[in-house]
């Protein structure tokens, strides 16, 4: 049975966008992967290019505001920050709610090669949660 998965945001352009290229990777036809928020900000142009630095090309995805996916049944539903987790609309659906506050890499300041390095620090967090999800709900490597 293929399940349908919901990464919920703030804006839907970084750490939403990350998981949601990760949870496609690791679960391949097992699910289907939904990204949104609870603003729609676009996709991040750096988030597109550090996912790309891990051979995962999310270029193609889009800001989806979470009322476009009212009416998919989802298994999991993830929050990935605590603005979306205290903010999330109820749905109508029995969705498995977890959750788990990754620092929001578009806030970081300095120099591109710092901004960068915020960025991929977050990727890296967001890639051993997507593995670990995947492993304890989906038994995928």
């Amino acid at each position: 049975m293929k399940h349908d998965i919901l990464v919920l945001c703030t804006g839907n352009s970084c750490r939403s966008q990350l998981l949601q290229g990760y949870l496609q990777q690791a679960l391949g036809n097992r699910a289907t992967v939904y990204s949104a928020g609870i603003e729609t900000h676009g996709l991040n142009p750096r988030a597109v290019r550090v996912m790309a630095e891990d051979g995962v090309d999310i270029s193609h995805h889009t800001s989806n505001h979470v009322a476009e996916y009212a009416a998919v049944p989802f298994a999991y539903v993830l929050t990935v920050c605590d603005h979306a987790h205290e903010a999330c609309p109820v749905l109508p659906s029995p969705a498995q709610k977890l959750h788990h506050n990754f620092p929001d890499p578009a806030k970081a300041t300095g120099t591109d090669d710092e901004i960068m390095q915020q960025f991929r620090a977050v990727r890296d967090e967001v890639k051993a949660y997507a593995h670990n999800f995947a492993q304890a709900h989906f038994g995928a490597n």
